[in-house]
């Protein structure tokens, strides 16, 4: 199968064929994500390498083990419930001989396709405290999906699943864009992949 050009997702209907105002959509929704990261940490939240609450890994010292993602308080409204953690992975993302954690969570519902979150999650401030979010890479409020999502080394990827217009049903996103992440100059940088057959 050919990867190298863009499909949409669903039937062949007129709303679907992605056009340049959808990607400028899209854009400006990812923009909206590295904006928003800043805006939707807790206060006391840095994503930065000197937090002061832990040694990093070295001779006789015990290795970290990565943020349990299902024990985060997350900056998502659910109601009475918790986000359901969907997808996870745990990689040392910033060098600093700890293990981060990124997690993909949503609210659970019965029918349709919440929109989701992603996170990045590291130690906890103490003993039996819950780790700490210290990014936001995609709010929910954005209405997003996940797909293909991966921590590989360094690198958190995904497929950002969104929809060009309100109309589009909430179950069938008609949208998708490549993005990762990388940490760099002390803080997680995002890039959104180029769109297929774009020059």
């Amino acid at each position: 199968m050919e990867t190298s050009r863009v499909q949409p997702l669903g039937p062949d209907l007129e709303h679907t064929h992605p056009r340049p105002v959808h990607w400028v959509a899209t854009a400006a929704a990812v923009a909206a994500v590295i904006a928003g990261g800043s805006f939707f940490q807790p206060s006391d939240a840095k994503a930065t390498t000197s937090t002061g609450v832990s040694a990093p890994r070295t001779g006789s010292l015990p290795a970290a083990e990565a943020p349990d993602p299902r024990a985060a308080d997350y900056p998502m409204d659910c109601g009475r419930a918790r986000p359901d953690v969907i997808d996870r992975g745990s990689a040392d993302l910033d060098g600093d001989g700890r293990p981060e954690t990124v997690a993909v969570v949503r609210c659970r519902t019965a029918f349709g396709t919440p929109p989701s979150g992603v996170y990045a999650l590291s130690q906890p401030a103490g003993a039996g405290a819950a780790p700490r979010v210290v990014a936001t890479f995609v709010d929910p409020k954005e209405g997003m999906s996940i797909r293909d999502f991966a921590v590989r080394g360094k690198l958190v990827s995904a497929t950002l699943l969104g929809y060009s217009s309100a109309k589009v049903p909430r179950c069938c996103p008609d949208l998708a864009r490549k993005v990762n992440w990388r940490w760099r100059d002390g803080k997680f940088v995002l890039k959104a992949l180029p769109v297929p057959g774009s020059v």
